[in-house]
């Protein structure tokens, strides 16, 4: 009989804060687990969570019942805690949602029957009181959500590696992956590392599809990078904290806002644009075989079919800044083109079905010794903390230690 000797129980790909979450969750549900974190990047973080707005969501914006509901609401709670326990820079500042078209009002009366629903606070607002929050701000009506808030998600995914007790290597790109259903899994790293584990957990963000395939299992969808450009603002006093138009239903994108981060700048932003490389951070970033790869999937097309108006919106607030100015001066009208200064982009990792449908909820599938989470763009920083324990219960079922 072959024994296998195992570097860890559960090996995680993917060291941002759905990955670290996952870790720490493991550590707290079952004592002694052996964790090891594979990250490529030379730290913890690089991607998706420290290229956001660093926005704690309410989960006003979500169906009700679904995850992001659930964990946003329940994540938003817990990470003010989390943040608070650990000395993270944090605050609860609330949020104005705000209609600046009739036909939106339509939309923010069903936010606010959304927000009852998934047991959010919500305050409606007419033109004049608008004012009381955002003396420069202009609208029809808005919403005011008090449990939103801001953090510093970089440094909650640093406190979580440490807390979780992991073993977490950095640089350690995943080249290959050899599954035995009878025995567990072993990765190959581009530096030539091999690790072996009871099961793995794929939470690799912008490359999870490919970590589910390479392992062996077909996740059912492409991850199709969608590039958010952002500005900071010049003037910052313009803005007193968080501002959202409403957003459209048929999209999982929230549309260009105003966020006052953590440091007290005001990024402006994202746009939601089609990227050529899965960290295509510019114009200038293509990857040839990456962007072949997304449009040999057929969703991609029916995607792009179905989506076009909105795309080529979205396309020309990215090439014209002027357009950009349009869309934030609905909200803002004192906003100049001279205000806004180009900032760091991010790029979102959305699961596209074959069909050209959104996944518009986390997705988390299972295979024979492997978790995968297929779908964990916003809300997922919010929501990392009630993601991780649902992806570590998962793990340590196949374990068999629960």
């Amino acid at each position: 009989m072959l024994v296998v000797a195992y570097d860890c129980d559960v090996l995680v790909i993917g060291g941002g804060i759905v990955g670290l979450s996952t870790a720490y969750a493991i550590s707290r549900a079952a004592p002694g687990s052996r964790v090891t974190v594979l990250e490529k990047e030379p730290g913890p973080a690089r991607h998706q969570t420290g290229r956001n707005s660093g926005v704690i969501h309410s989960g006003i914006y979500y169906r009700p019942g679904s995850l992001k509901a659930r964990y946003a609401v329940r994540g938003a709670a817990e990470m003010t805690k989390f943040c608070a326990e650990y000395g993270i820079a944090h605050a609860v500042t609330g949020k104005l949602i705000v209609a600046t078209e009739r036909d939106e009002l339509p939309r923010l009366h069903g936010l606010v029957q959304r927000g009852r629903e998934n047991g959010i606070p919500v305050r409606e607002l007419g033109t004049t009181q608008i004012a009381e929050y955002e003396p420069e701000v202009r609208g029809l009506a808005a919403i005011h959500v008090g449990t939103t808030g801001i953090c510093d998600f970089t440094a909650v995914a640093r406190q979580l590696g440490e807390a979780s007790g992991a073993e977490i290597r950095y640089g350690a790109e995943v080249v290959r992956v050899d599954r035995r259903a009878d025995r567990g899994v072993a990765v190959l790293t581009a530096r030539g590392d091999v690790v072996r584990g009871r099961v793995l957990v794929n939470c690799a963000g912008l490359y999870c599809d490919e970590i589910a395939r390479l392992t062996g299992d077909e996740p059912g969808v492409r991850i199709v990078p969608f590039r958010g450009e952002y500005y900071e603002l010049a003037r910052p006093d313009l803005v007193r904290g968080l501002v959202y138009p409403v957003p459209d239903p048929a999209f999982p994108f929230l549309g260009v806002h105003l966020t006052r981060g953590i440091d007290g700048g005001v990024h402006v932003g994202p746009n939601a644009v089609p990227a050529l490389a899965r960290e295509g951070y510019g114009w200038g970033v293509v990857r040839p075989r990456e962007a072949l790869a997304t449009a040999a999937w057929p969703g991609v097309w029916r995607m792009g079919r179905r989506h076009w108006r909105y795309g080529a919106g979205e396309l020309r607030r990215s090439v014209s800044k002027g357009a950009f100015v349009e869309a934030v001066g609905r909200l803002l009208p004192a906003v100049r083109e001279g205000d806004l200064v180009r900032a760091a982009a991010g790029v979102r990792a959305q699961a596209v079905l074959r069909d050209g449908g959104l996944v518009d909820d986390f997705l988390i599938r299972e295979g024979a010794r492997a978790v995968h989470v297929l779908n964990a763009p916003s809300p997922a920083a919010t929501a990392s903390l009630p993601i991780g324990r649902e992806v570590a219960r998962r793990a340590l079922e196949v374990l068999g230690t629960r």
